[in-house]
C-alpha cells in the first residue's frame, strides 16, 4: 500500500482563524474538559479543545477571544506536571484574549505568574459553598458581596499567594481561595468546576464571563457549520475526484454521507460492509432505508467471512478494534479498485463519521507520559487505521458531538427516524461479545437477546428517552433450572443509559414489571441463555460499551 495520507475536512474550521468569537480550551487531563467545550457551544459560541501541552506553533493563525485552561489530575508541583508551552502568555496577550483558569488551570496560571501554590491543610472534594468577597468583580458583577453558591470542588492544593495585580473575589467556606482575577491583564481563575451540573450557577458564571467580560457574541449556528463544511469539502476534493463513504447505518455515517453528497453530488459512492458483526437483520433494514428514504446509491459488500476469520481466537478488545479497523480499509481499498475499473478513475478519499468524543477518547491526556487523558479505547475509525492507507480521510463531523450531529442531520432533511437511532459502535457486536466473537454461537445468541430487549423498549415507548440500549454476551456459563432440568447455559447483560453526548452517562431505571417481562422473553425464546443481569454503572467509572 502507499504512503500515509490523512486529511480532515474539519481539522479546524477556516472561520476559526479569525477568532472574533472563538473560545479555545486547553486540556490538561480533566475528565470534565469536554464539558467545558459543550457548555460554551450550548451558549452559541464556537469552542475548540486542544492539548494543553501542544506546541505554540500549532495555535498559529488562531485568534481566540477567550482561552480556558482546564482542570487536571496533577499537582503543579509534580514531576512532569503538564504546562502550557513557553510563550503562551505572550500569545494570549497578543491575541487580546481573556484567560480563565479552572481548578488545576487556575493554579498553573498562578504559579506561572509568580504566585504560590501549596498542599492545602484541608482538601476540598465534592459539593462546597463559596462566598463572593469582592464588592465589585468581573466574574460575579456588582453588589454580590456575601452571596453564596454551591459549587463542585476537586483539589488538594490551594493558592496561598497571589501574583502581582491579582485580587481574591471569592473564597470557600473553609477559607480557600475560590476565585481570582486581574482585570488589567485579563487573567481570571476559578478553583471550582463551573461546567458540571453540581455547580448549579456555573452555567450563569460562564455566560457572564463570555458575554459580559469577554464581549463574545453568540453567533455559532449549525447552518454555519454546514455551509463551512460544504465549502471545505468542495475545496479539498478536486472537480474530477471521486469519494467513497463508509456507511454503517448509524446516525454519524448517514449524516456525513448526506453532507458530502450535498457537496459533490454523484461523485460520492457509498458502501455498506456486512462484517458479520451486525445486529439482527441490520443489513436488510439499513439498505432498505437508504434506498427508500435517503435516495443514496449504496453498494453492499458481504465481508463477514473475511472479518470473522481474522478475529478467530482474538480476545483482547484493543486488538479486536484494530483488526476490524484494518479489515475495513482492506475492503474499502478493494472497493475503490473495482470502482476504478468501472468509472476509469480511482477514488482518492474516504468519508467517515468520526465524532469529537471518538477523538477525545482515543487521545491520551497531558502529563500521562504518553503523547496526549489516558487512552480510554481506540475507535476503529481513529486508532485502528493503518499508517499505509491509500485513501485520504474526510471527517466532516470530527469536531461535533452527537446531539450536534443530529441537529445538522435535521437541517439536511435526514429522516427523524434515522436521527433518533441509538448509537452503534463501529466494531459492532465484536465489543459486545466479551472474548472471542467466533466461539460457539455467541453472535447469534447476542443478536436475538438484543432484538428482544430493544423491541421491548420501543413497545414501551421508551426508545427516544434512552440514549443507548443493548445486550452483552458474557464469557461465563451459569447453572439454572429450565423445564425441571438442570442447565449450564450462558449469561447475558442488559445496558441502557441516558446521556447528552456519550461522554458521561447514567443508567436508566426500568420499572420492575418491564424487566420481569424482558427477562422472561429472553430465557423462553433464546436457546442457551438461563441468566440475565442488568448493568447499572455510570460513566465514569465505566465506559458505555463493555469493551
Amino acid at each position: 500500500m502507499g504512503s500515509t495520507a490523512a486529511a480532515s475536512a474539519s481539522a479546524l474550521p477556516a472561520s476559526a482563524g479569525a477568532g472574533e468569537n472563538l473560545v479555545l480550551i486547553l486540556d490538561f487531563g480533566s475528565q470534565y474538559t469536554h464539558l467545558i467545550t459543550r457548555r460554551v457551544r450550548q451558549l452559541g459560541v464556537l469552542s475548540l479543545c486542544v492539548s494543553g501541552t501542544a506546541p505554540l506553533a500549532s495555535l498559529a493563525g488562531l485568534r481566540p477571544c477567550a482561552i480556558v485552561l482546564s482542570g487536571g489530575p496533577h499537582s503543579v508541583h509534580a514531576t512532569g506536571a503538564p504546562s502550557f508551552p513557553q510563550g503562551f502568555l505572550d500569545f494570549a496577550a497578543d491575541a487580546g484574549a481573556h484567560v480563565l483558569g479552572v481548578c488545576y488551570g487556575m493554579q498553573l496560571l498562578v504559579q506561572s505568574l509568580g504566585g504560590a501554590v501549596e498542599a492545602g491543610d484541608k482538601q476540598e472534594y465534592g459539593k462546597m459553598e463559596v462566598e463572593v468577597t469582592a464588592q465589585s468583580s468581573a466574574l460575579y458583577g456588582e453588589g454580590e458581596t456575601g452571596k453564596r453558591q454551591t459549587v463542585w470542588m476537586s483539589h488538594g492544593d490551594e493558592v496561598v499567594r497571589l501574583p502581582v495585580g491579582f485580587d481574591v473575589v471569592a473564597r470557600s467556606v473553609q477559607g480557600a481561595v475560590a476565585a481570582i482575577e486581574n482585570r488589567e491583564k485579563r487573567f481570571y481563575g476559578l478553583q471550582y468546576h463551573p461546567e458540571v451540573t453540581h455547580s448549579p450557577q456555573g452555567m450563569e458564571t460562564l455566560r457572564h464571563f463570555l458575554f459580559d467580560v469577554c464581549g463574545i457574541k453568540a453567533d455559532w449556528k449549525m447552518q454555519d457549520v454546514l455551509d463551512e463544511e460544504i465549502r471545505t469539502i468542495q475545496s479539498m476534493v478536486g472537480p474530477d475526484e471521486h469519494v467513497i463513504c463508509a456507511l454503517s447505518g448509524g446516525v454519524d455515517s448517514t449524516v456525513a454521507a448526506t453532507l458530502v453528497h450535498k457537496a459533490i453530488g454523484d461523485r460520492l459512492h457509498c458502501v455498506f460492509v456486512d462484517n458479520g458483526l451486525l445486529r439482527y437483520k441490520e443489513r436488510e433494514r439499513v439498505v432498505s432505508t437508504f434506498e427508500s428514504d435517503l435516495h443514496l446509491p449504496v453498494t453492499c459488500v458481504d465481508a463477514s467471512e473475511q472479518f470473522l476469520t481474522k478475529l478467530k481466537g482474538v480476545k483482547d478488545p484493543e486488538m479486536k478494534r484494530k483488526i476490524i479497523g484494518r479489515e475495513f480499509i482492506v475492503v474499502f481499498d478493494n472497493f475503490a479498485h473495482k470502482l476504478e475499473q468501472k468509472i476509469g478513475k480511482r477514488p482518492a478519499y474516504l468519508v467517515q463519521g468520526t465524532l469529537y468524543p471518538d477523538v477525545i477518547e482515543s487521545c491520551p491526556p497531558p502529563g500521562s507520559g504518553r503523547t496526549h487523558s489516558h487512552t480510554i479505547k481506540s475507535h476503529h475509525n481513529v486508532g485502528g487505521l493503518p499508517k499505509d492507507m491509500k485513501l485520504k480521510l474526510i471527517e466532516p463531523l470530527k469536531l461535533l458531538f452527537k446531539d450536534e450531529v443530529r441537529k445538522l442531520g435535521s437541517i439536511l432533511n435526514v429522516p427523524e427516524s434515522f436521527l433518533k437511532r441509538h448509537p452503534f459502535p463501529g466494531p459492532g457486536l465484536a465489543v459486545r461479545v466479551l472474548g472471542d466473537v467466533t466461539e460457539g454461537n455467541a453472535l447469534e445468541v447476542l443478536r436475538q437477546v438484543d432484538e428482544i430487549f430493544v423491541q421491548a423498549i420501543k413497545d414501551a415507548g421508551l426508545y427516544d428517552i434512552i440514549w443507548q440500549a443493548f445486550a452483552v454476551f458474557l464469557p461465563v456459563q451459569t447453572v439454572g433450572v429450565q423445564g425441571d432440568q438442570r442447565t449450564h447455559s450462558h449469561a447475558v447483560a442488559l445496558r441502557a443509559i441516558t446521556s447528552e453526548d456519550g461522554m458521561t452517562a447514567d443508567w436508566y431505571y426500568f420499572e420492575r414489571e418491564f424487566l420481569v417481562d424482558v427477562v422472561n422473553k429472553i430465557c423462553n425464546n433464546v436457546r442457551g441463555v438461563n441468566r440475565v443481569v442488568q448493568d447499572i454503572t455510570q460513566k465514569p467509572p465505566a465506559t458505555v460499551e463493555w469493551e
